[in-house]
């Protein structure tokens, strides 16, 4: 990367730094069940909900006793399940439509990362309707409040119930892009574990790998505050320490709220602290060939951290000794290759692979223009790559070797 081009990135992500104290970030308030919400919304004087979810999750009945209970509190409930796994500008727009015919005034996401990223969306498109979702990706471009949003997780990875962030993807070019502002960090949440066991272990391992990426990206990041250090290693300690369990044994309730737990904590570190390479690539993955996040997450976070070399060597030891994966007196190179080998290790035991075949050679340019156009100037990566330097990573994903 020439000069200019690296001072501007550190330089824009330098004011962002200085700016997290005063910016408008906030936790999600936790309710404890659903009685607490409905007594929520009508403490809020709320009339009508759109309830955000999505096909798999409602067929499940997962979202039954809560829908019984919001039409037994005499509130109108309006219901939308077509959200994909990988949200479109489409779900966004029939899902506002079902909005205004019901004329709701607040919004209840409930599933994994989609249906939150749809919801927000929804919100975002209900605060400005006069202006497309297009025109407010990026950063700071809703600036409205939204309608009262509450999130329930599903999975425990998305970390989408603490986040400012909504990602879409446009149903005509498939190009996939993130709104990011604070309005859209829902005001309250609800984690509860018993929607998350009967998860397929497919989607607990790629959900939970998910999170920790999130978490890693966040410590290894150049935009960290005390608080988002000590959540991501507070999250990584927590997935280290069960997500294997939660897939072996889909019942093991405490693994099950741990990992709740886990994604509520890395949600809220890179809310403040960002991403980096790993997401930038994933998305265009997603957007392209609608490879699911967390398993796009989990295969390329070795790859991109390898390539970091000893610009993460340190921090990645720092969160390995946090972890006991090894003890302190672990040399920091030999340290940070362990905690790679971990994270190998566990895509391993839980069968999630080592490459994404759906990588066509031929896209690869305009996939890596795609996520360096993402994550420079915006991600605070530990160590800048060009277009040209990440289309290496693609090819290593996609043949599953270093």
């Amino acid at each position: 990367m020439n000069l200019f081009k690296k001072l501007f990135c550190r330089v824009y992500q330098g004011i962002f730094k200085l700016l997290l104290p005063v910016l408008p970030y906030r936790r999600p308030t936790l309710l404890n069940d659903y009685d607490g919400l409905i007594d929520l919304l009508k403490n809020e004087n709320k009339h009508s909900v759109l309830l955000v979810t999505d096909a798999g999750i409602r067929s499940l009945g997962l979202t039954k006793q809560l829908e019984s209970k919001i039409v037994n509190a005499n509130l109108v409930l309006a219901v939308y399940d077509k959200t994909m796994a990988n949200p479109t500008t489409q779900n966004v727009e029939d899902a506002l439509q079902i909005f205004h015919e019901n004329e709701c005034d607040c919004i209840v996401a409930f599933g994994g990362g989609s249906p939150m990223d749809c919801a927000k969306a929804v919100g975002a498109r209900a605060a400005r309707p006069e202006k497309p979702l297009n025109k407010m990706k990026g950063i700071l471009k809703v600036h409205k409040k939204i309608p009262l949003l509450i999130a329930i997780p599903t999975t425990a990875g998305t970390g989408s119930e603490t986040t400012l962030a909504a990602v879409i993807t446009d149903s005509e070019t498939r190009h996939k892009y993130a709104i990011n502002d604070f309005p859209l960090i829902p005001k309250y949440a609800l984690l509860d574990a018993n929607l998350t066991v009967g998860l397929p272990p497919k989607i607990t391992a790629t959900t939970g790998m998910d999170a920790l990426t999130h978490a890693v990206e966040a410590y290894i990041g150049r935009s960290t505050t005390k608080e988002t250090r000590d959540c991501a290693l507070r999250a990584s300690k927590l997935i280290f320490e069960n997500l294997q369990a939660a897939f072996t044994d889909g019942k093991n309730l405490t693994a099950r709220e741990n990992m709740l737990q886990a994604a509520f904590l890395a949600g809220v570190a890179f809310t403040k602290s960002y991403v980096g390479y790993v997401h930038a690539v994933a998305h265009s993955l997603g957007g392209k060939y609608n490879v699911a996040h967390g398993l796009a997450n989990a295969i390329i976070l070795p790859h991109v951290l390898k390539k970091y070399g000893k610009s993460v060597y340190k921090k990645l030891w720092q969160m390995g000794v946090y972890c006991n994966l090894f003890t302190k007196s672990t040399p920091k190179e030999v340290g940070a290759k362990l905690f790679i080998e971990k994270i190998e290790e566990m895509n391993k035991f839980m069968n999630i692979g080592a490459s994404i075949s759906e990588i066509r050679e031929e896209d690869v340019p305009t996939l890596a223009k795609t996520a360096e156009k993402e994550a420079n100037p915006l991600y605070p990566v530990p160590k800048l790559f060009t277009a040209k330097q990440l289309e290496q990573i693609y090819y290593e994903v996609k043949n599953g070797n270093d």
